[in-house]
């Protein structure tokens, strides 16, 4: 059963999802980050975003969690609003 970290955040300006895209595209992941899969979402007239982080395991998922809240607040896409954890229900890629 996969879980998903989803993370809102607020005050995103397009430069900063531009920056966040070459580190994610162009590096490794963050060491201790166990995630299958990342998606960010971005609405540049509200300057907000979404990431989604799939993991593949409860044990993944508690390691990526202690992670990312662990991570310093300039390396988020903006002001984190809420974290929320969700079972991956449906999962298909077309």
């Amino acid at each position: 059963m996969a879980l998903a970290r989803v993370v809102s955040f607020e005050d995103v300006s397009p430069d900063r999802i531009e920056q966040l895209k070459r580190d994610i595209t162009e590096g490794p992941p963050p060491e201790g980050l166990p995630a299958s899969e990342i998606l960010v979402l971005h609405d540049a007239d509200t300057r907000q975003a979404l990431v989604v982080l799939l993991f593949e395991t409860e044990q993944a998922y508690a390691q990526g969690d202690a992670t990312l809240s662990a991570m310093p607040a300039a390396d988020t896409p903006g002001r984190r609003a809420s974290v929320q954890r969700f079972t991956v229900a449906i999962r298909r890629t077309v």
